[in-house]
């Protein structure tokens, strides 16, 4: 079913004044992820190429804050959205990518630069397509959250659950799901960015939802790039 923007079925003016806003809200959200992916990127690789640093982290008990620290502060931004002001929930955007960079560290110390590389230009490849299409569809995707979800719930209590169990099996089978639902739910994040930008712009909140929209897209090409690395990452001697 196709959904009904402001200004797109109407007079040329009005449409075209529509298509340079969403232009304009869409890049927000991209440039804030590309922030966001930055600092994670340079506080990965400098944990990384810090032995005393990486040791200490990783090397000791403080590797479970490490994992379990940017799932907690997703759960924090949540639950505070509603009360944080634009610039709070921008600089705390930023400070969750940094605790994601730490986490992220352990890739490069687990993985050559080599098949990281690899999987993050196939990653990118497949959220830049999706991202696309979400983002010209007609077809509404909500339709489709529901089963998004669920199987977002389902990979993130497998892959926890296999930090213990450390199965092979169990990780091909969240690797393969993870990459139908991060996929499916780049798409769906895209449109929903469109529609809030309908529903909110030129509001106090549509700052908001623009940071949040690039959380949002941050997390589905980082659990990408992650899950890539199992079929594409090869570990360092």
């Amino acid at each position: 079913m196709d959904r009904y923007y402001p200004g797109r079925h109407g007079a040329g003016a009005g449409a075209a004044t529509y298509d340079a806003g969403l232009r304009r809200y869409m890049l927000r959200i991209y440039n804030y992820m590309a922030a966001g992916l930055t600092i994670s990127g340079a506080v990965a690789f400098a944990v990384a190429s810090t032995p005393a640093l990486a040791e200490a982290i990783f090397g000791t008990p403080l590797k479970w804050v490490a994992i379990f620290a940017p799932l907690g502060f997703v759960f924090f931004l949540s639950v505070r959205m509603e009360r944080m002001s634009a610039v709070s929930l921008r600089t705390a955007f930023y400070g969750f990518a940094a605790v994601m960079g730490v986490s992220l560290a352990a890739l490069f110390l687990t993985f050559t630069g080599q098949s990281i590389a690899m999987a993050f230009f196939a990653a990118g490849a497949m959220f830049l397509g999706m991202s696309l299409w979400g983002y010209t569809t007609s077809a509404d995707l909500t339709r489709f959250s529901s089963f998004l979800m669920m199987g977002l719930i389902g990979v993130v209590l497998a892959s926890i659950a296999n930090l213990f169990l450390a199965s092979t099996i169990l990780q091909l089978v969240v690797a393969i799901v993870g990459v139908l639902v991060f996929t499916g739910l780049t798409a769906w994040d895209t449109q929903r960015a469109k529609s809030d930008y309908v529903q909110f712009a030129g509001t106090p909140q549509a700052e908001k939802l623009a940071i949040w929209s690039a959380l949002s897209l941050y997390l589905n090409l980082i659990n990408l790039i992650q899950l890539m690395l199992t079929f594409l990452g090869q570990r360092r001697d």
